[in-house]
């Protein structure tokens, strides 16, 4: 695959982690943000749309994408806005509970956006790429991506709390899922999508829309459905210190593989978990020091 950048469209958050309800670290976040983050990391070019506030949070999140690579030219800086807070509470097992403060009818996209072209990848995910509040923008962005041949990756990555919203952004879903060349989600992601719970059936509705399936399931096997069929792919245990970010890196390290060439799912799937576990052994958001220097060899 001849791509040559990335381009993430998804929200930013300034996440402060907590282990035993004492703060940890804080660090800027976002699921298709901390993607970004990586792949910039990685030396791979990137630039993010996204919107922060006006206020010093903004400042901190848009030095760190400057201080990793990522481009700020499609960053929205709100003067007046306050920046997005989230708040990852670490358990017993090192998995994250979260509490959102941010007001998602009041998101906007009003700055400049990207000409995409055809050696692009988009990345896109979460709540903001269905919010009801900037989807005209954010839809027609998209589209205009799958017109120029682009290849795109979409991140269900469907939480709980918007479950009461799914009459209003279902829609949208299924639009996101038509215009990507691979949806990736979780078990649960579909568990509230649609209430299923088995892979076969997951594909099965997924299909109509895209034909490329990533299927997650925690410590569980990865599942990988193509037309051509359903590839497995074990999980390597490994002794966690926190979970926050695995998925997104995931998602990154998937990317980084396709970009590198790897054409085979078994190859991006090696890839991607690499990344994920990189993460998982450190309380951060994004790949360490030393995989970076790695993949530089």
């Amino acid at each position: 695959m001849t791509k040559k950048r990335v381009i993430g469209i998804g929200e930013t958050v300034w996440d402060i982690l907590f282990k035993n309800d004492q703060p940890q670290k804080a660090v800027p976040g976002g699921s298709t943000f901390n993607s970004i983050i990586s792949l910039g990391r990685a030396g791979v070019p990137c630039a993010m749309v996204t919107e922060v506030g006006g206020d010093h949070v903004g400042e901190l999140i848009c030095r760190y994408l400057r201080e990793n690579g990522v481009s700020l030219q499609y960053v929205c800086r709100h003067e007046s806005a306050k920046s997005h807070i989230s708040l990852a509470f670490l358990d017993e097992n090192n998995d994250a509970q979260y509490v959102f403060y941010k007001d998602h009818a009041s998101v906007s996209l009003d700055g400049p956006l990207p000409s995409i072209a055809n050696d692009d990848v988009v990345l896109f995910g979460s709540f903001f790429a269905i919010n009801p509040a900037i989807r005209h923008i954010v839809g027609s962005l998209l589209h205009s991506a799958r017109e120029a041949g682009a290849w795109l990756y979409y991140d269900v990555n469907f939480r709980k709390t918007h479950i009461a919203d799914l009459p209003n952004v279902m829609h949208n879903i299924e639009e996101n899922m038509s215009l990507a060349d691979v949806v990736r989600g979780s078990m649960e992601d579909f568990c509230y999508l649609f209430g299923l719970h088995d892979g076969d059936d997951i594909y099965n509705r997924v299909r109509r829309h895209c034909t490329t399936l990533i299927l997650t399931d925690g410590a569980r096997p990865i599942k990988v459905f193509t037309p051509e069929g359903c590839e497995t792919h074990a999980v390597q245990p490994i002794e966690t210190v926190s979970t926050v970010g695995a998925g997104d890196n995931f998602n990154a390290g998937y990317i980084y593989a396709a970009m590198l060439g790897l054409n085979d799912q078994a190859s991006r799937i090696t890839m991607a978990q690499r990344w994920s576990r990189d993460v998982c052994r450190q309380i951060g958001n994004n790949i360490s020091d030393a995989l970076v220097e790695e993949l530089k060899q």
